[in-house]
């Protein structure tokens, strides 16, 4: 083999995790070849959070002036130009892939590849790599495939056409009721993109509550904030089959609901599945759980040593944020002191109206972990700048270690919601005690200071 298919390091796939590693490694004079298959940028770019994002901030724009009256304001009519609003998230994504893309030209180190790469063994030199009809040996392989849209094994399903978060930006016709399975963030903010743009909508899910990884009260405001929108809810509710009747879907249920609804589209939002099928990873011996995700510890190593995996297929938290502190792991790990690990505080966000910003435990687990806590609690409707803003759905939570003061975790359920749990993160991060957020001084007025509120209102366990 020619020593330019030598490598230090090899990636496949070209996510969150693998673009700044590649260029972390390269800086360090490691030679690196990054190998993707088709786009740059992972889920993220290319059809998750940067085009449903713009999609979704679309969807409020509409939304705002349909209730402009509410802020004395005179909007005659809103039309929506749905081809329009995805035609402007097509174009964001553009100018991602490009940026990214600017990165790697005329670069020998890292080096980019497309192509499909597959493991075939190894030999005395290293780990060895098919992309297409070349044969590449790395020292060291970094896997950060990704994961694509879990379908369910639903009678009839196959034989129709369903949109899932990998192609929803491809269909360009406004369904007029599209029918969503899945109740978590996906499925909640497409549902109430789609009712926006001018669709019916309408939500099924087997299970008891949305979002069920939520506290109950959570998930009871969202979906009430939801339902006022008119998105229908059928819970604890199973979908039996698809049919089409020539005209429509008809999707067949059993459960909480009718026994059918007809609907012109359906998406499908019930999870993702990893992207290792087909990277031979059974010729070097990497394991895999029963459902695929390859298995790896703390510090992102797999079973076979010189192997390490980054984003979604190690299972765990699946965010663009994970990822690309992944990327920050295995650094450490590869070129570094190899202290940084999974060990981490994760955040995530549901970029519904309103937001949900979430952090470590709900209140729900952290009564059952059997720990002394003690609870804050502030409406947002009590908010002075969400009563200026027009948008005091929701509340915030705050929920603390009564033995330490330390947060246990919160939940952020309100207009800009995201960036609201960030004040919480970090303090937690610092692993100070609540009342680094209690005795603050916050601007007024502000979002932010209903959190303070939150905290202000805690009260011990009876």
């Amino acid at each position: 083999m020619t020593e330019e298919n030598i490598y230090d390091v090899l990636i496949i796939g070209a996510g969150q995790a693998a673009i700044p590693l590649a260029h972390a490694l390269a800086g360090v004079g490691m030679r690196v070849c990054l190998v993707e298959r088709k786009h740059l940028g992972g889920s993220c770019v290319n059809f998750g959070c940067t085009p449903t994002k713009a999609a979704l901030a679309s969807a409020r724009v509409a939304y705002q002036a349909r209730r402009a009256a509410t802020f004395g304001l005179r909007i005659p009519t809103v039309e929506v130009d749905f081809a329009g609003v995805l035609a402007r998230a097509k174009s964001i994504v553009q100018q991602s892939r490009r940026s990214i893309k600017r990165g790697f030209e005329n670069s020998a180190n890292p080096q980019l590849i497309y192509g499909h790469a597959r493991l075939e063994g190894r030999d005395e030199a290293g780990f060895l790599i098919r992309v297409e009809d070349r044969l590449l040996t790395a020292k060291q392989v970094v896997l950060d495939t990704g994961t694509r849209s879990r379908i369910p094994t639903v009678e009839g399903m196959d034989k129709v056409k369903v949109i899932t978060a990998g192609t929803w930006l491809d269909e360009t016709v406004l369904p007029e009721h599209v029918v969503i399975i899945g109740s978590g963030s996906t499925g909640l903010e497409m549902s109430q993109f789609y009712r926006r743009m001018g669709s019916r909508a309408t939500v099924v899910d087997h299970n008891q509550q949305i979002a069920k990884d939520e506290d109950e009260d959570v998930a009871e405001v969202l979906q009430r904030s939801l339902a006022a929108e008119e998105i229908r809810f059928y819970l604890q509710t199973e979908v039996r089959c698809v049919e089409t009747d020539g005209t429509n879907l008809v999707i067949k249920l059993e459960g909480h609901a009718p026994t059918e609804i007809k609907a012109s589209h359906l998406f499908v939002a019930t999870g993702r599945h990893p992207n290792t099928d087909d990277l031979g990873l059974e010729t070097i011996g990497v394991e895999v759980t029963d459902k695929g995700f390859v298995k790896a510890d703390a510090r992102l190593s797999t079973s076979v040593q010189g192997v390490w995996v980054a984003g979604d297929i190690r299972g765990g938290p699946m965010y663009t944020h994970t990822a690309w502190d992944d990327h920050r792991v295995l650094e450490s790990q590869i070129a570094g002191d190899g202290s940084r690990t999974t060990e981490r505080i994760v955040p995530y966000a549901f970029f519904t109206d309103p937001e949900l910003g979430r952090v470590a435990l709900t209140e729900r687990d952290a009564r059952r972990s059997g720990k002394r806590i003690k609870v804050g609690r502030y409406e947002m409707k009590k908010n002075g700048r969400a009563a200026e803003l027009g948008d005091t759905d929701g509340f915030i939570k705050v929920v603390i270690d009564a033995d330490t003061d330390r947060i246990l975790g919160a939940s952020t359920l309100a207009i800009e919601g995201a960036e609201l749990i960030h004040t919480i993160i970090g303090v937690m991060n610092a692993d100070a005690p609540v009342a680094a957020i209690r005795d603050a001084i916050h601007i007024h007025p502000t979002l932010s200071e209903a959190v303070q509120s939150a905290v202000y209102s805690i009260k011990a366990d009876e």
